[in-house]
């Protein structure tokens, strides 16, 4: 593959990647966190980029190395886990998918005035044109980066306009006053859990892009991925933090718009509605891809019907959204059960990095191995504590 093709895809990859983490409920999360967590929450965002960072890499390494998509090195980890991670994959891809539709819907109802409903509708025509192209790999990588590009341009004007206490949040961001076991799980969840972290790392290994040979490249792109979303998470902190230190009361049925609308009015209400769709649209097309990625090796058909299944698969996400209607609360519980899913994969593919028939000669450095281990078992203690929290409220 020419170098220059070679940086386009890599670049695609990482927008698909942090696309798909900017969805809905990334928006959701971060003003619902902001409002509880205030300028601590900075120290949040600062916890989940380290622990992003090093999942991520371990991940994207090892799927390169072994030169298979995720499904299958898990199978030749312990057979039938494939088919395990891939079934809570598919179906937290499938809930995340009713979650952007949703949000897509809703910013086309707040630029047009049609109903979130026709929204959901248009959105998802859009999605699917996306892989009715027969270029659709190719479009798919220039939409991501189109779209993510406007997401950080429009988020950042509202990060200035809000007038920020942008001191506090530097304290606050190494010495904090509150800490959520919840807000952790959910963040490092919504932005590298479930199928997140894997929409990347498909996307180089459908484009040709893996063995030891192309591991510089894949670091690159597992960094650059995390480094896009994690700006965009600091600037909707940041601009989060600004309205509510001002004094600003978030509508809880919609907290990300509200930090829009009292940040720049009702332009700012418009921004919000192009941002949502942008997130939402983006995350549709991630989240479709990457969850189908995971049963095409299964079976010779689906392979040889992906696109279909993958048009199928917004179809169906569209019409439950339809049938039930917003699911208010679904975003921020998927970006939770996606931090559930993480310590198993990461956990799956750190045992896979030490197995010869996987990954032949390579050697994985210690170091990262150590701190996947450590991540693994930070997830996990996290998991037990966000349960004990919420059991506890």
């Amino acid at each position: 593959m020419k170098k220059q093709n070679n940086w386009s895809v890599l670049i695609g990859a990482a927008f698909l990647m942090a696309s798909s983490a900017i969805g809905p409920g990334f928006l959701t999360q971060t003003a619902v966190f902001t409002a509880q967590l205030g300028a601590s929450f900075g120290f949040v965002i600062l916890l989940s980029v380290l622990l992003d960072a090093i999942a991520q890499l371990n991940i994207w390494r090892i799927i390169a190395i072994a030169d298979k998509p995720a499904q299958d090195i898990a199978n030749q980890v312990f057979p039938g886990l494939g088919y395990f991670i891939s079934f809570l994959v598919f179906l937290g891809g499938m809930a995340f998918n009713i979650g952007n539709i949703a949000g897509a819907g809703l910013g086309l109802n707040v630029l047009f005035g049609v109903s979130v409903g026709q929204g959901a509708i248009m959105s998802a025509i859009v999605a699917i044109g996306i892989f009715i192209y027969k270029e659709s790999g190719k479009a798919m990588d220039l939409f991501a980066k189109c779209m993510g590009c406007l997401k950080i341009g429009l988020a950042l004007y509202v990060a200035y306009v809000s007038s920020p206490p942008l001191g506090e949040a530097a304290i606050r961001a190494v010495n904090p006053t509150q800490f959520s076991f919840t807000a952790v799980l959910t963040i490092v969840g919504g932005t590298v859990g479930g199928y997140i972290t894997f929409a990347g790392a498909h996307r180089l290994l459908d484009a040709g892009i893996s063995g030891q040979e192309n591991l510089p490249v894949v670091n690159r792109g597992a960094i650059s991925a995390i480094g896009l979303a994690s700006v965009m998470r600091l600037l909707l902190f940041i601009a989060a933090l600004g309205v509510i230190t001002a004094g600003g009361k978030l509508d809880p049925a919609n907290p990300a718009s509200s930090v829009f609308k009292l940040a720049a009015g009702q332009p700012g209400y418009k921004l919000f509605g192009v941002i949502i769709w942008a997130a939402g649209i983006s995350s549709v097309v991630g989240s479709a891809y990457t969850s189908v990625s995971f049963i095409k090796s299964f079976h010779p058909m689906i392979l040889k019907r992906n696109r279909e299944i993958i048009i199928a698969f917004i179809v169906v996400s569209c019409c439950i959204f339809l049938a039930i209607g917003k699911p208010v609360n679904i975003l921020l519980a998927v970006g939770a059960i996606n931090g559930f899913i993480l310590p198993i994969a990461l956990g799956v593919m750190l045992i896979a990095a030490y197995r010869l028939k996987i990954v032949g000669g390579y050697k994985q450095p210690l170091w990262l191995t150590i701190l996947g281990i450590i991540v693994v078992g930070t997830m996990t203690w996290m998991s037990i504590g966000a349960i004990a929290q919420m059991l506890g409220h």
